[in-house]
């Protein structure tokens, strides 16, 4: 069961080297889930002589006022016999001490070091392992005393400051699950995940106990609190601690335990903590009030029962634990992926990272236009209903109304009458009547560039790595709509060539089929007068419009095959080329420009990428442990 202990003080110290300690802004949850031991007390109730005489070593730094200004997580590793007592802290990994005196420094400097000697408080924890063959396997937070007043030195909020961060450890919950498949009911509920060990001196009245107050407060029940009295042999002479430490005064789950620390005087001539806990052992087997609990009074007994207590509590986490880690690894892992990789530090690096995210881009481009996606069939749509719609709105009413074809027929005579069939103004009634379809042509092309415009924005959008970089989605955007345009421009000049090709060479084989006696325009011998009657006119005007429905037919086909060949399919093939061009003549900085990502979210991923290392830790850690 010791190696269930270990675990936690791994899972522990991974947590406050990589950020989690539980803090308001910090990374959350693995810290709040791991079962602790927080000890409580109020200013010279004893808390300090309590945890040295569970370790059996002076290390604690002492003085006057609030000495304790951060927590101290105090991780005990029991080891062989015969071998040296040493320490360790997480921020000095490599260094060894084994002058205990310096530790006490060492806590001290660390603790300055981040609240500075302003007297100030802080929640961020000091990491302190001790290995000795005289300590149980076991794992205590040391939590600043509780004060009702400030000195000199200290804000007045700290007497608040220091009750909010000793709740903030005491008060830690966790939600547990528990899943039955077989109901396939998943449920949720809270549990306190922090041992109190709430430390009241006996020479005061229990019901001005800080600790107890506190302890009350988030548990009423007295359920996870473990009562230590202290100084129990400085009472009055007359009175005893028995009624308290029987459970009659203040009952609580676990039974009181009385220690005996040393005084100060013994602190003062460095009385050996050996001697120390031999004198504690005797005062309780000795004084007749105490005698017959003197079985379970004492530093040594209290060490052994938290020890225990605490792998049962951790034992009985493990499956949640295991659950909350797997299901947060897989979590991060799903919002990194989200977010996208970091950025590359090197120029080549950038240079393909930049170009993996425009092929990313383009791919979502082809896939819209191919069907993959959305959007494609709005082309089809331009060239189904919209060409045909405004081919058929096309007016030639006006142009081929018996007055026009008399005048275009009589104009193009000259001082000459046709003498069979009035070929050139044939001709012109034909060529000004086709003109018109420029306009359904051209409208056909700026159609299709807002279709490709509108499916390239929304490429932008879907693709996830231009999210991250705002500058890069701008330049990208710009250059899809350039290319858009420059092929607009050249679809337009190809579309309005079909039409001014049909204008510029006539189709003979359509009037050498009409039938002749339309053709023949009558007999040569009539006078001009005849010629020009309103039924030779409108046999005209019927020939030209059939003629010109024939080329808007052939129109209404060419002018899509026109717009793919030059528009769709060029897009397809070619819409970031000459970006890629450009790129490959900017330098270094030019672009880091481009991957300008968003600061936040930098430092988003940069803290997930921290919490993945910490979970993958505590899951590796936890798959090694035996049960």
């Amino acid at each position: 069961m010791d190696n269930l202990i270990t675990l936690v003080n791994k899972i522990q110290r991974a947590c406050t080297a990589l950020g989690d300690h539980g803090e308001e802004n910090a990374l959350p949850t693995l810290w709040d889930a791991l079962p602790s031991i927080a000890v409580v007390g109020g200013q010279s109730s004893g808390k300090s002589s309590v945890l040295e005489s569970i370790v059996g070593r002076d290390f604690l730094p002492r003085g006057s006022g609030i000495v304790t200004r951060r927590p101290l997580v105090l991780q005990l590793h029991k080891t062989d016999e015969g071998s040296r007592d040493y320490a360790e802290f997480l921020h000095q990994p490599r260094k060894k001490y084994t002058d205990f005196a310096l530790v006490r420094k060492e806590i001290a400097d660390e603790t300055d070091r981040i609240t500075g000697r302003s007297k100030q408080v802080s929640s961020v924890p000091i990491h302190l392992s001790i290995y000795s063959p005289n300590v149980v396997n076991l794992t205590l937070i040391d939590l600043p005393g509780l004060t009702k007043v400030a000195i000199e030195g200290q804000p007045e909020s700290v007497v608040a400051d220091i009750e909010n961060m000793v709740r903030s450890f005491i008060e830690k919950v966790f939600l547990f699950t528990n899943l039955y498949l077989e109901l396939e009911l998943l449920t949720f509920f809270y549990t306190p995940n922090s041992l109190i060990l709430a430390i009241s001196p006996a020479n005061q009245d229990l019901a001005t106990s800080d600790a107890i107050k506190i302890s009350r407060e988030v548990d009423p029940k007295g359920e996870r609190t473990f009562g230590v009295l202290t100084k129990v042999d400085l009472m009055d002479k007359g009175t005893n601690a028995v009624d308290i430490l029987e459970g009659k005064a203040y009952r609580l789950q676990f039974p009181w335990v009385g220690v005996v620390n040393r005084s100060q005087a013994d602190i003062n001539k460095s009385v050996d903590m050996v001697v120390a806990r031999r004198r504690e052992r005797e005062y309780f087997s000795s004084n007749p009030d105490y005698k017959h609990i003197a079985h379970r009074m004492g530093s040594e007994h209290l060490a052994k029962m938290l020890s225990k207590h605490l792998e049962t509590v951790i034992k009985s986490r493990i499956p949640s634990l295991q659950s909350l880690i797997n299901k947060t690894i897989t979590d991060i892992e799903a919002e990194l992926s989200r977010l996208g990789k970091p950025i590359a530090s090197d120029a080549g690096g950038q240079l393909y990272a930049i170009l993996e995210i425009c092929r990313a881009f383009d791919q979502i481009f082809k896939e819209h236009l191919d069907g993959v996606r959305p959007g494609g069939d709005r082309i089809y749509n331009v060239f189904d209903n919209q060409l045909p719609a405004a081919l058929k709105r096309l007016s030639f009413e006006k142009n081929l109304s018996m007055e026009n074809v008399r005048k275009r027929i009589t104009e193009a005579d000259g001082y000459q009458p046709h003498l069979i069939a009035p070929e050139q103004g044939y001709r012109h009634l034909i060529e000004t009547s086709l003109s018109t379809i420029k306009g359904p042509a051209e409208a056909t092309v700026d159609a299709i560039h807002y279709v490709l415009k509108d499916l390239a924005h929304k490429s932008l959008t879907e693709t996830a790595e231009l999210k991250q970089y705002p500058s890069l989605r701008i330049e990208v955007g710009n250059a899809a709509v350039d290319a858009l345009e420059k092929l607009r421009d050249e679809s337009r000049k190809s579309a309005v060539k079909l039409v001014e090709m049909e204008c510029s060479y006539l189709t003979v084989d359509f009037f050498r089929k009409l039938p002749q006696d339309l053709e023949k325009g009558g007999n040569p011998s009539q006078s001009v007068f005849d010629r020009y009657n309103e039924s030779y006119l409108h046999r005209i005007g019927n020939n030209v419009l059939a003629y010109v429905n024939m080329v808007c037919g052939y129109l209404r086909n060419a002018i899509p095959k026109s717009v793919v060949h030059c528009q769709v399919r060029e897009a397809k093939r070619s819409l970031l080329d000459h970006f890629f061009t450009e790129l490959g003549k900017k330098e270094g900085k030019q672009l880091s420009t481009l991957l300008d990502e968003d600061p936040a979210v930098m430092e988003r991923r940069a803290g997930l990428g921290k919490r993945l290392e910490l979970y993958k830790s505590a899951q590796a850690e936890i798959d090694g442990v035996a049960f």
